[in-house]
């Protein structure tokens, strides 16, 4: 079984145990989350295509933890003593994915 869900402004296609990033998430480790917007969902061959989301389905999901990884940026010119860094760094919640509930039709 999996499930297309959204979070934010992108799609993920997730199954139980799954481990995925979100964007930043203001929550302590261990919380459960809920993500009630599923696009698609795919149970045992038979697969719902919401319009524009499922009604009734969503994917129960545990944080484990905040990252961040930096990212460096460097400008450099030949010969000319120019050099530029930047750095930046973007956080994201660590989510594992629980369980999928299934409407009940």
């Amino acid at each position: 079984m999996y499930a297309v869900v959204v979070d934010g402004n992108k799609q993920f296609v997730v199954k139980a145990g799954d481990v995925v990033e979100l964007d930043l998430r203001h929550l302590e480790p261990e919380s459960k989350l809920e993500l009630d917007r599923v696009l698609l969902l795919s149970n045992d061959g038979k697969v719902t295509i919401g319009q524009p989301v499922v009604a009734g389905a969503k994917v129960l999901a545990t944080l484990l933890e905040i990252t961040s990884e930096k990212t460096r940026i460097m400008k450099y010119r030949r010969r000319k003593n120019y050099i530029r860094r930047k750095g930046h760094r973007q956080y994201f919640s660590k989510v594992r994915i629980d369980e999928i509930v299934v409407p009940v039709a």
